[in-house]
């Protein structure tokens, strides 16, 4: 059985006391063995970055900027192999796969921009014969936290920009689909990046709390759902790191009478049911405004969701795949049958769903709901599975108000023709992330990726100049050459100091 290891700057990792099995979600079988790391083995990590950080940060910036541009340039070399290996353990199928990639390449892109992003501010003459400036400085050493469904574009958000800021990196991906990160990290080392820069410890909680404790990790960004969120949120600050931790979603879809019913049912079909839903811009709540809208949008809905194909991740004819593990699809369907017992009715049930010659994978069918209310558990809660539930709105006000008072705030979508109402909308709504006739509203990399409420906490995005100003610190200096008399008669006095 293959092993996935640690990638660490020191010595070999040796071995682990402790292992998890890594699933083909296709057949629902083991397919290797994750070792998992403790206190002691982040210690080993910890060392390996201190001693390379400094000389990383001393290196300029745009040497820096070349080894990002030396791993863009191996990662989309490996794109084929890199793509098969993540779906082989995520389960999301291969055009998903190499997108999950290429968004997580968008923000090593940006990075390659570092030089410019890292210019501080100069004041000339602040006083007589004064200058001040400012420098970012990196942290000294990041750690990140990611979540199984995004196994190599979350990497990158943190990684990318950290890295490039000088700093030293710590990923500890999900236990769930650990090769790729390791291997990311192989191009990085491949890339020119010194040993020690970034390093890979895999784990479970002992690993998370040992990361948000350790004194010499000065921050630590995170992707998970909301109650972890917190905790880490919480527990990293009480430790004294600056932390950026995202939470969990249920991202409405409003459709104004006027929309492009077509349009919006095409969009729904990727955004609700796309990888799965295993995504936190997933767009798994649609709000028809009207019953006249939501009886057509209904319509409309049953055949493109009945003729969804479901299949193995290598399909290429497959619109999504199994989701990641056997508890995980035992999780959905629970919420499924929550949502029949709390009253919402049930249009197209994805339950018992089987592929011929894959019966013991985890595969969800398609599932719709209508009529579900806010007051229901499963509205409430984030369902992260092909699941779609409509939420009627009598006016545009009600619809306005289901996403401003839900407790997640990470994206929302709005379909219209009206432009006041997109504008309107865009401005009141109490949501991070907005789209106007765009079902997933991720930003560009140059911009920042951030929910409100329980889907983010702390104060800084990710990616973007947001994740610049999260992975570095400001220093000011105030300068001065004298150049009056030695004795110091025409010293400088700051008139505050009287």
């Amino acid at each position: 059985m293959r092993e996935v290891h640690h990638l660490l700057a020191c010595a070999n990792d040796g071995e682990a006391a402790r292992h998890g099995d890594v699933f083909d979600p296709n057949s629902g079988e083991i397919q290797a063995r994750v070792a998992l790391g403790d206190a002691r083995l982040l210690d080993r990590a910890v060392d390996a970055a201190l001693a390379a950080q400094p000389g990383w940060a001393a290196t300029n910036p745009q040497r820096r900027a070349r080894v990002m541009f030396r791993f863009k340039d191996l990662v989309e070399a490996n794109m084929d192999a890199l793509a098969h290996l993540l779906s082989s353990e995520h389960g999301k199928v291969i055009a998903d796969a190499k997108g999950d990639i290429q968004r997580g390449l968008e923000v090593i892109e940006f990075a390659c921009g570092i030089p410019h992003a890292l210019k501080g501010e100069y004041t000339h003459g602040a006083g007589p014969g004064i200058d001040v400036y400012s420098m970012r400085m990196p942290l000294g050493i990041g750690a990140g936290i990611t979540p199984f469904n995004f196994p190599a574009m979350i990497p990158m958000w943190m990684f990318g920009v950290a890295i490039a800021c000088g700093n030293a990196f710590i990923l500890k991906p999900s236990e769930r689909d650990p090769s790729v990160p390791v291997r990311l990290a192989e191009l990085m080392l491949e890339a020119g990046a010194p040993a020690g820069i970034l390093q890979v410890v895999h784990g479970d909680k002992e690993m998370v709390d040992a990361i948000l404790d350790h004194p010499a990790i000065g921050a630590i960004s995170f992707v998970g759902s909301s109650d972890i969120a917190h905790y880490v949120y919480q527990r990293g600050v009480a430790a004294g790191k600056r932390v950026q931790a995202m939470g969990g979603a249920k991202n409405h879809g409003i459709v104004m009478p006027d929309a492009d019913l077509d349009q919006v049912v095409a969009d729904l079909s990727g955004a609700a049911f796309g990888s799965a839903g295993e995504r936190c811009m997933a767009l798994p709540v649609v709000v028809p405004v009207g019953d006249k809208t939501a009886d057509a949008l209904r319509e409309k809905l049953i055949p493109a969701i009945q003729s969804l194909r479901v299949g193995v991740s290598t399909d290429p004819e497959a619109q999504y795949g199994p989701v990641v593990n056997a508890a995980h699809k035992q999780r959905v369907e629970s919420w499924i049958q929550t949502g029949v017992d709390e009253g919402a009715e049930l249009v197209v049930d994805g339950r018992g769903f089987q592929l011929q010659g894959h019966e013991n994978g985890f595969f969800i069918g398609p599932s719709l709901f209508d009529r579900v209310t806010a007051s229901m558990q499963s509205y409430k809660e984030e369902i992260f599975g092909p699941v779609l539930q409509i939420v009627r709105a009598p006016d545009f006000e009600s619809a306005l108000r289901l996403p401003s008072e839900h407790q997640y705030g990470n994206g929302v979508a709005i379909f219209t023709r009206n432009g006041h109402a997109a504008r309107e909308f865009a401005a009141r709504v109490n949501v991070g992330m907005v789209g106007i006739n765009v079902p997933i509203p991720v930003p560009v990399a140059y911009h920042s990726f951030g929910g409100w409420k329980r889907s983010a906490f702390g104060d800084a995005n990710q990616h973007g100049m947001e994740g610049v100003r999260f992975w570095t610190k400001v220093k000011t200096v105030t300068q001065r050459w004298p150049d009056g008399a030695p004795d110091g008669s025409n010293a400088f006095v700051i008139p505050t100091m009287g």
